[in-house]
């Protein structure tokens, strides 16, 4: 009896300890937020399926933030949002390309978007939104 006691007490406390681990790491940066300059995009491959969990920091955070599940992130316009591909195949005209797009919420490209990225140059994002960066690269967007 005495050992079935000390086993659930144990478990209590293993559940209890581990209850935050494994979580996301996206947080509403923005939250509590109010302004007319607040806007929201979205990075999805080229099925529209959402790039989750890319670090990012724009010019009006003060920390690193994460996309969400469905790939969304926040900034306040005009800022300069840097975007951490790393783990991400580039662009190389392969099949194992990893394809980024920048939509809006009704899945449209947001082409035009000036950018540049530590290996691949400058340029600006093409009309469906996709742009051009190397393996594991950092990009800047001056959105």
């Amino acid at each position: 009896m005495r050992k079935k006691i000390i086993l659930f007490m144990t478990a209590s406390i293993a559940v209890l300890a581990l209850n935050g681990c494994g979580g996301t790491v996206y947080d509403d940066y923005y939250n509590d937020y109010v302004g007319d300059n607040l806007t929201t995009l979205f990075l999805v491959d080229e099925q529209g399926f959402a790039y989750a969990d890319i670090p990012y920091k724009c010019d009006s955070m003060t920390r690193w933030s994460h996309t969400a599940p469905n790939g969304e992130f926040s900034f306040i316009v005009p800022d300069t949002c840097e975007f951490d591909f790393n783990g991400l195949n580039g662009v190389f005209g392969d099949s194992l390309d990893d394809i980024v797009r920048i939509v809006d919420d009704r899945n449209s490209g947001k082409g035009g978007i000036e950018y540049g990225c530590e290996s691949f140059g400058i340029s600006s994002t093409f009309t469906d939104g996709s742009f051009d960066y190397d393996q594991d690269d950092v990009c800047s967007f001056y959105l």
